[in-house]
């Protein structure tokens, strides 16, 4: 079977060299509003820095996502990403006030991502450095993730935090069998 990436509009695409990017299959990238009319402010936009890895699993779709990969990004199969998500795995600029002010970009710390299989990120959120989310996990709209989230678990808010197991939820989810 070919390989299959659709874009609806035109996303950016920055790779530094010796970047390794892998896109599985039956992606879909949506940078047009008219294709998805949740708000997208943003078209997708995917940096890859020298030497740094992303890979990208099969049946994932992104929606005016950002993702900024300066290390080491993995997204598993069957991600879903609601429109205007952020994906980072650095800080961009030291932290030190001194290191900023002397440009100092050795001091920039960056950690991987990894997103496991069948994940839902809502709307508007965003995925920071060194944050690891479980298979089957839910982030609510307009979380900020900071730390590690656990396999079949609702996150939400800024800084996202436990909402529930999805378990034990489940009589709320209306699953098709």
């Amino acid at each position: 079977m070919p390989l299959q990436i659709t874009f609806n509009g035109f996303p950016l695409f920055s790779f530094g060299n010796q970047s390794s990017v892998i896109l599985s299959e039956s992606i879909i990238f949506t940078s047009d509003p008219k294709v998805n009319p949740v708000g997208l402010s943003n078209r997708c936009s995917i940096y890859v820095a020298a030497g740094a890895r992303l890979y990208i699993g099969s049946n994932s779709g992104f929606s005016g996502v950002s993702i900024f990969c300066s290390k080491d990004i993995y997204i598993g199969n069957n991600v879903n990403f609601g429109g205007n998500c952020w994906i980072w795995d650095t800080d961009f600029h030291p932290l030190n006030f001194k290191h900023r002010s002397s440009h100092d970009t050795s001091k920039i710390k960056s950690k991987n991502v990894y997103i496991g299989n069948d994940v839902l990120i809502g709307a508007n959120s965003m995925i920071l450095k060194g944050v690891r989310i479980g298979d089957r996990s839910i982030i609510g709209a307009g979380s900020v993730v900071t730390k590690d989230v656990p396999s079949d678990e609702i996150w939400a808010g800024n800084p996202a935090h436990f909402i529930r197991n999805i378990k034990a939820a489940n009589d709320i989810i209306d699953y098709e069998e």
